[in-house]
């Protein structure tokens, strides 16, 4: 019967080992392969133990998971570790990759008992895709409709035990019934601290073989918009930088001349033109990003979180308005009218 079944999809399985093999290589290798290397998360780290050690008592496949969050902060990661943790092997694709219901009929008919299929931006399965899923991970049970008119019949094919593991930057875009779907629980993804990002920085530092000052560490730290995939390009590029203008080490100076260089001021520019232009606000998005030059999208999608997350701005039904931190932290003094935000 999976001679029936489209296998064009496999080299979608595979597809991350097919990218850059230098820089892969280095992600691959800075991130965590045990839970004790995994930083940060402490919550969903205990819950996962938790799901995770009754099942393989009980000699059983995890229930499917949802992670969801900001790009970066480790959804990928979990999968990893997860999959390890249970000995198991993982199937990984991405949901634009998934393009017709033979695609994801040749990937769970190629799974073997236990593994885990991770799929990554679930948000972007289209619904028909959605609805095969759903016997497939309640029942175990694969719906294949063949032929179309009165001649269609259904052909039902049982799949063996399986976890599926989805991540997502937008879970709203997800439907319900999907949703529901995920029985070992949804998890969300929060931002990393100052503290817990260093702490990332110099265990990437140590697995590079780079040498890296505490200044440096905390200054890429401040940088990496609380976010460990940033932060480690950061450092990758410090330490290009200190291999190149210097002895190799990432110290303090060779680290702020390195950030200048790759760090862009459009958060502070954002700011400032806010302030200096609309006395500190309250101005439309759309008013916002023609002044600054910048799209829409790159604004709302882009800047603005980070900004939100500061406290540097506050959303209100007139517009985006500047907080008394913003003016302090561009060292300007707050219009009356501001100082009781």
């Amino acid at each position: 019967m999976r001679n029936i079944v489209s296998l064009n999809l496999q080299k979608s399985i595979n597809m991350n080992n097919n990218e850059n093999n230098n820089e892969k290589y280095l992600d691959q290798t800075l991130r965590p392969d045990n839970w004790s290397d995994y930083i940060g998360q402490e919550t969903i780290k205990k819950n996962l133990k938790i799901l995770l050690t009754a099942a393989m008592g009980r000699e059983e496949p995890p229930e499917h998971l949802l992670f969801y969050g900001p790009a970066g902060l480790g959804k990928t990661t979990l999968a990893h570790l997860i999959t390890k943790e249970i000995g198991a092997q993982m199937k990984s694709t991405s949901g634009p990759a998934i393009e017709r219901v033979g695609d994801l009929a040749s990937i769970l008919t190629n799974l073997s008992p236990r593994d885990i299929l991770f799929i990554d931006e679930a948000h972007r399965l289209n619904k028909m895709i959605e609805e095969v899923l759903y016997p497939a991970m309640e029942s175990g049970v694969l719906d294949i409709i063949i032929g179309k008119g009165p001649s269609a019949r259904t052909i039902q094919l049982d799949l063996p035990p399986f976890t599926l593991i989805a991540a997502t930057t937008r879970i709203s875009l997800l439907s319900s019934p999907l949703r529901s779907r995920f029985s070992g629980g949804t998890f969300r993804l929060e931002f990393y601290t100052e503290e817990e990002i260093q702490r990332i920085v110099e265990r990437s530092a140590k697995i590079l073989g780079t040498e890296i000052a505490p200044g440096a560490a905390t200054e890429i730290a401040k940088r990496s918009r609380s976010t460990p995939r940033t932060a480690n390009h950061l450092l990758k590029r410090c330490r290009d930088y200190a291999q190149v203008h210097g002895s190799g080490k990432v110290d303090f100076d060779s680290a702020i001349k390195a950030l200048e260089l790759l760090v862009t001021a459009n958060d502070r520019r954002i700011l400032e033109i806010l302030i200096e232009k609309f006395n500190g606000g309250p101005v439309g998005l759309q008013t916002l990003a023609a002044s600054a030059s910048e799209e829409e999208e790159t604004i709302g999608e882009v800047c603005e979180p980070y900004l939100l997350q500061l406290g540097f701005i506050e959303r209100t039904p007139r517009g985006r308005i500047a907080t008394p931190r913003a003016y302090e932290h561009l060292g300007k003094t707050p219009p009356n009218h501001q100082l009781n935000i």
